[in-house]
């Protein structure tokens, strides 16, 4: 289990090629030292629309509901699944989205800053390493819908 502060950054859309990719969506959602409480941002981009719109901010007690459990499972899988070598040369999950993991004791990050540019990994996520990271992506998810 993280203790004390960690953040984490889901996007969605990293592939692209000679061009840099478009992200449809970035959520980063933050765990201050000494607090019970999430600090969630999102920006999205709208159907039709050219640029990401930042949605409302919002806080989530870290200590109610599923939240802790959440965060603890999400750490535990990234603990076991590996991440492309070399950064950023391949989206080895299939899913277009990247996470990125900081905390004192784990910094895990797949897609790269400048996401996937189409190049190839020599580290390969296994189908089991797929299904966990399609968990991973799925509790981010639930995180930022929380109430």
């Amino acid at each position: 289990m993280p203790v004390g502060e960690y953040s984490l950054r889901l996007q969605s859309g990293i592939t692209g090629g000679f061009a840099p990719p478009t992200p449809n969506a970035i959520y980063t959602i933050t765990q201050p030292l000494n607090s019970e409480t999430l600090k969630i941002t999102a920006a999205v981009r709208q159907d039709g629309t050219s640029s990401l719109q930042d949605i409302a901010p919002k806080d989530v007690n870290s200590k109610e509901g599923d939240v802790a459990d959440l965060v603890e499972e999400l750490y535990g899988i990234l603990k076991t699944i590996p991440t492309e070598l070399p950064p950023g040369s391949e989206d080895i999950y299939g899913l277009d989205t990247s996470i990125a993991w900081g905390s004192d004791d784990l910094m895990w990050c797949n897609g790269g800053p400048q996401g996937c540019g189409g190049g190839t990994s020599s580290v390969q996520a296994t189908d089991e390493d797929k299904v966990k990271f399609k968990r991973a992506v799925d509790i981010v998810h639930k995180l930022v819908d929380e109430k």
